[in-house]
């Protein structure tokens, strides 16, 4: 178990800890000088089952609130440290604040320098602090008079934090290994050594992870759990580890040490947020303010979701945007002080580390919010699912937000399905969640469309990505689109012509004169092999084939994708422009620079220099080669533009 200390500046926070551990937590010289905290103290007290108790002492002093919001992340059970000859001071109630903010309500009231005061000012600020606890997490914390000098109510402490460290419920270690750093310094013959208490999972040595925002990979070389060597860190215990990877000045206070699996900074997050009673105005949208996250301190703007100011006391839907990328999940909690850092001004809890912009209707965007707040991963899915939003549900992105590993995700899934079946659009980083009905509506208005276009075309091969976008109503965003359409042409359900789209099956078709035409001249194309006629040897051949018609039914084949024109005089059809194009593309990958030399595809298709340079300059036309410095490289696969 973590405790944090709490309070005003000179009540004993120090003292209090080194008398019940031993140990000084004032580390630095100008702490030892000035006998306050300045920065962060860890001490630690062996229990009688071998297990270890960890303190974190945090400063008290106002302009130190950024080191004390630091420490406070991880901690299990608060000391919150009042003198008994002060009573609760400002930075008592500041603080109180702060730990009511951050859900910490396990702790106890340590009435310190007892020994000062007679029985009637201990009973005065016993009921000053009752008043000050009321309504806050803490008001059915236990109050403790003790004395740092005399020893006096020490064990009664102790005996507390024993007792409070059985009950402690055991940290899930079931997520990925997240830790919130707070020093970092290199140590001589070992190396850089960041500290922190880990927030969720477990890490061993040899481990790799990742360092948030920068994503610096590096390995655990060693590690220290709760102050002992050790070959596992698990979540709830105060850790040093010894990186391999890193320098010290590329680590900061605040940056997270995570698995790979959760490194994704973020510049925005959406939270409810809590605004103090104590404000004396209220806050206004787009409020300059520092966030502290875990021991991270960034300046953001306040975007309200819900009207235009939020009162003191009162709760709202917000977006933070933030001055630079930081490491966030779900359920992390924050606090938010003034610009100037002088004043703290409320907290929350982030709901969506990785939430739209805002451009969408913020209506939409608190119906998700609310959603997502649910206290399962499973119920939050189904909610947002059942919010039929065209944007679907980033599967990736709701993994690293609820902290899930892969088999926590197939449950999550499994759980979600129960009630609201899903189905998944596009593989891998890029699967996004709907819900069955909802992409059956969407395949079906897609559907409608080509089958729409088709009776009303028959001669035409089908829609470009484009014009189909254009054509369907109730459909998903154009990125999703776009994956639909790639899920349907893998399923079977479409198929592609080229640059169009069609139903399974659909065969473009001439009709009338057009149709007379075509079976006239596709013999002769034929039998040409990979080097079809002349058009004017084709209307050499049959003096009743008039040239407009002609070229007007090669045109409309042209956009059934069947011929494709090569200079002035050939018209190739598909089947041989893959041949052709294959061909060109192994003499490429023969060549030792990957370029293709148009003579020896001359020579090796057996066509004159006319006819050689316009079809390479075709392949350029059509985006399947383009010419560098070096020469003629092939950009695309002919199979993908020419089937096969």
């Amino acid at each position: 178990m973590i405790v944090g200390t709490a309070g005003h500046i000179d009540h004993g926070k120090t003292s209090l800890v080194k008398a019940l551990t031993g140990v000084d937590a004032d580390r630095l010289k100008e702490e030892k000088e000035r006998g306050i905290t300045v920065d962060l103290g860890f001490a630690y007290q062996a229990q009688a089952d071998g297990q270890v108790l960890g303190f974190v002492d945090v400063p008290g002093h106002e302009r130190l609130v950024r080191n004390m919001l630091a420490g406070a992340t991880g901690i299990d059970h608060v000391m919150l440290v009042v003198a008994a000859d002060d009573g609760p001071m400002p930075q008592t109630r500041e603080h109180l604040a702060i730990l009511d903010l951050l859900g910490l309500n396990r702790g106890v009231v340590a009435l310190s320098k007892c020994d000062l005061v007679d029985e009637a000012r201990l009973r005065q600020v016993q009921l000053d602090i009752a008043a000050l606890l009321r309504g806050t997490a803490l008001e059915q914390a236990s109050v403790l008079p003790v004395s740092s000098v005399s020893g006096a109510g020490l064990d009664a402490l102790r005996a507390h934090l024993d007792q409070a460290r059985q009950e402690a419920a055991p940290r899930a270690l079931d997520g990925h290994f997240r830790l919130s750093v707070d020093r970092s310094f290199t140590l001589a013959g070992i190396g850089t050594v960041v500290t922190g208490t880990a927030v969720s999972g477990r890490v061993r040595v040899g481990d790799r992870l990742r360092l948030t925002p920068s994503g610096l990979e590096v390995r655990v070389r060693g590690l220290h759990a709760q102050n002992h060597t050790a070959q596992e860190g698990l979540a709830g215990q105060r850790l040093a580890l010894n990186l391999v990877g890193a320098e010290k000045q590329q680590i900061q206070r605040g940056h997270w040490l995570v698995h790979e699996e959760l490194h994704a900074p973020t510049q925005r997050l959406a939270a409810r947020l809590r605004l103090l009673p104590s404000e004396a105005k209220a806050l206004a949208h787009w409020t300059p303010v520092h966030l502290h996250l875990g021991a991270e301190d960034v300046n953001a703007r306040v975007a309200l979701l819900e009207g235009g100011s939020l009162a003191a006391g009162g709760q709202a839907w917000v977006q933070f945007d933030l001055d630079r990328p930081i490491g966030t999940l779900r359920g992390d909690r924050f606090i938010i002080r003034d610009q100037s850092a002088q004043r703290t001004l409320g907290g929350g809890q982030v709901v969506d580390p990785f939430p739209p912009p805002k451009r969408r209707h913020r209506s939409q965007l608190i119906q998700a919010l609310k959603a997502l707040e649910a206290p399962t991963p499973a119920a939050a899915l189904s909610g947002v699912l059942a919010l039929e939003s065209p944007y679907g549900v980033e599967r990736r992105a709701f993994a690293q937000a609820w902290n899930l590993v892969s088999a926590a995700l197939q449950a999550v899934e499994q759980a979600a399905a129960l009630t609201t079946p899903l189905a998944t659009v596009g593989e891998g980083d890029a699967a996004l969640w709907f819900t069955q009905a909802q992409l059956q509506r969407y395949q079906q208005r897609i559907t409608e469309a080509l089958g729409a276009h088709h009776r009303r075309n028959p001669d035409s091969p089908g829609l470009s990505q484009e014009q189909l976008n254009r054509q369907v109503r109730d459909k998903p965003t154009a990125a999703v689109f776009v994956q639909l359409l790639a899920s349907l042409v893998r399923q079977g359900s479409l198929q592609r012509a080229g640059a169009a789209l069609a139903l399974a099956g659909h065969e473009a078709t001439l009709q009338g004169t057009e149709k007379l035409i075509w079976e006239r001249l596709k013999p002769w194309l034929d039998e040409g092999g990979l080097v079809p006629p002349r058009l004017s040897e084709l209307l050499e051949r049959d003096r009743t084939l008039r040239k407009d018609q002609v070229l007007r039914t090669l045109q409309r084949l042209q956009r059934m994708g069947k011929v494709h024109p090569v200079g002035a005089e050939y018209w190739f059809q598909t089947e041989q422009m893959l041949a052709l194009s294959l061909r060109a593309r192994a003499l490429a990958d023969a060549d030792p620079n990957h370029r293709l030399n148009v003579r020896d595809l001359r020579e090796s298709v057996g066509v004159s220099r006319h006819l050689s340079v316009p079809l390479v300059e075709y392949f350029d036309e059509i985006g399947l080669t383009e010419r560098d410095a070096v020469g003629r490289h092939f950009k695309r696969d002919p199979r993908k533009m020419f089937g096969g």
